[in-house]
């Protein structure tokens, strides 16, 4: 169960990295929103908890148990469905122990029970040379979709899209055929101007209003209208933070974090507190480091001893890499408004212990890593 290590095979790059991005976050989410400040504190230490405790564990060891996980995580995501917690029109939350109880999202945790599930059955036809066969292509669509559809009920459209990414991305690094991703991109191109053709018809069925709407008012603003004043407020803070920002837990109104104009700033829109109080500078910062932690995860895919190993350091690595181009984007007006939070520096507990765990492994198979 337990790895044995020499202390020069740990991989303290990637643990630096993470509590200086996680230090970050606290930082600013105490100048966001004080009263969250203990709360992250918290989940950053029981994340540093699990971050160690799970790099001596043998990845190849949980990864045993990958069809009950993939089970206990359809469990949770059916459960959100059945009693979680609505806010904002979604259920997303389930509440355990009352009003003053723990509250936790299930559609985090099911971001890494998916890579190491989707990880464990590719990397078995990986091994055999099979993936681009029928049986191994349905296995993975059908388990998939099962995940996805459940998080896109809650409905949580940001985190099926994501999670979609990177799955996919798993797909195409163990050896998916160029032949098929051609098929599928012959045929996904037209359907995009069929999907946004039916979100423009009345009663249409595929996505929330809202969700509609959005996409819409991003791809034509002259017809749709520009309804997205928390990116343009978002912006507006950024820009206005210039080269060296306007400080941290410096209260005015001429500032846009303390004029309200964000609602919920400590969480999906954290980068515009981030450019507003630390400017240019603490902007580029951030994302360097983002960066370099997903380079440290290629790094250990790419000298991991198993296919299993491999799989689940891309997953982990792409999962950071997309979340936090998602973020940033929004936050920088570039995609569609959607909700989802930066790796290790916003605010959410679910979030930060998901992804705690993730890192753990990471650092487990880096310390079995093949020796060039």
């Amino acid at each position: 169960m337990f790895t044995k290590f020499n202390l020069k095979d740990y991989n303290f790059k990637l643990l630096f990295l993470v509590l200086i991005a996680e230090i970050f976050g606290i930082v600013v989410i105490n100048s966001a929103s004080s009263s969250d400040t203990i709360k992250q504190i918290f989940g950053a230490v029981l994340g540093l908890g699990i971050i160690i405790f799970l790099s001596v564990v043998n990845y190849n060891f949980i990864c045993k148990f990958y069809i009950y996980i993939y089970i206990f995580n359809l469990v949770m995501l059916l459960s959100v469905l059945l009693f979680g917690v609505k806010v904002n029109n979604a259920k997303r939350w389930i509440l355990i122990g009352g009003a003053n109880g723990i509250q936790f999202q299930p559609s985090e945790f099911a971001k890494i029970f998916m890579i190491i599930f989707i990880s464990t059955i590719l990397a078995k036809y990986y091994e055999k040379k099979k993936i681009n066969t029928i049986k191994c292509l349905m296995i993975f669509a059908v388990s998939a979709a099962g995940c996805l559809i459940l998080i896109l009920s809650e409905p949580d459209l940001s985190t099926t899209l994501c999670l979609s990414m990177v799955l996919v991305t798993i797909l195409f690094v163990s050896g998916l055929s160029y032949k098929l991703i051609g098929i599928v991109l012959i045929i996904a191109i037209p359907l995009s101007n069929r999907f946004l053709w039916y979100i423009q018809r009345p009663g249409q069925k595929l996505l929330k209003d809202y969700q509609a709407n959005r996409i819409l008012q991003f791809v034509n603003p002259s017809k749709y209208g520009a309804d997205y004043s928390q990116q343009s407020n978002s912006i507006m803070a950024i820009g206005s933070g210039k080269l060296n920002g306007k400080g941290l837990n410096t209260s005015t109104i001429a500032k846009v974090k303390d004029a309200n104009f964000i609602s919920e700033q400590q969480t999906d829109f954290i980068f515009s507190v981030i450019g507003e109080e630390l400017g240019f500078i603490g902007s580029v910062i951030i994302i360097a480091i983002l960066l370099l932690i997903v380079v440290q995860c290629i790094k250990i895919a790419r000298t991991a001893k198993d296919a299993q190993g491999m799989l689940i350091a891309t997953g982990v690595g792409v999962l950071i890499a997309y979340q936090s181009f998602i973020n940033i984007s929004v936050a920088t007006g570039i995609i569609p408004n959607t909700g989802i939070p930066l790796p290790f520096i916003s605010y959410g507990l679910s979030s930060l212990i998901s992804i705690s765990a993730g890192i753990g492994m990471l650092l487990n198979i880096s310390m079995q890593r093949r020796h060039f």
